[in-house]
């Protein structure tokens, strides 16, 4: 169903079905296509309450139809994941679209939301499914085990999935050390088994040199 034109554009093809995507992304269609934009970004009233309160922006809309929707924003590359009744764990800026089989909430981050700027919530996509993040360029896949924890910088951070434990750092950061940066600074530590995704580019942050 989805599928990439280049490394910048995901196409979908639907055949009736439906697919949730970032409100604005779609960029041409071919067929017979209906559009719904949708309330906040999680599912039920709690994902649109804990939005609101939170700040997060995430508005989505719903693509239904026959033929196949194009879809991109700003440039930024396109990654697929494929879910098989795990739980991915998003920011909701990297997310580009998901497919009707899977399901979209929120899920509390604790410090890292914090130290971005971004709200205490994460989003989180789960089921059967696939699902499209963008990226700052090519995104990176970096597999984390029991010998080899992973400490990843907030700005660079775009998803993760698996049996991970968070942790949250205060300290310097590879900015930091390099001279460019001063303040308060946040890292994220991902201990056990699971993968987590970054972007060779840093979006802006709160919290001083991160």
């Amino acid at each position: 169903m989805f599928r990439l034109q280049g490394s910048k554009v995901l196409a979908v093809d639907m055949t009736g079905d439906a697919v949730k995507a970032k409100n604005g992304s779609m960029v041409a269609y071919d067929g017979q296509m209906a559009f719904k934009k949708m309330s906040g970004g999680g599912e039920g009233l709690r994902g649109m309450v804990t939005r609101r309160l939170t700040g997060e922006q995430m508005t989505v809309m719903e693509v239904k139809g026959h033929g196949t929707c194009w879809f991109a924003d700003r440039a930024s590359e396109i990654n697929l994941v494929n879910l098989q009744g795990d739980k991915l764990y998003v920011e909701s800026s990297n997310l580009l679209a998901t497919d009707a089989g899977l399901r979209t909430g929120t899920s509390f981050t604790g410090l890292r939301g914090a130290s971005q700027g971004n709200g205490l919530f994460t989003t989180t996509v789960e089921g059967h499914g696939q699902a499209a993040l963008m990226s700052d360029g090519p995104a990176v896949v970096l597999r984390v085990s029991a010998q080899y924890p992973l400490t990843v910088d907030p700005g660079a951070y775009v998803a993760h999935q698996g049996n991970l434990r968070q942790s949250f750092q205060s300290g310097v950061t590879f900015r930091t050390l390099m001279g460019e940066g001063g303040g308060e600074a946040f890292q994220i530590r991902f201990e056990g088994d699971g993968l987590v995704y970054v972007q060779p580019s840093e979006r802006n942050t709160i919290a001083g040199g991160v």
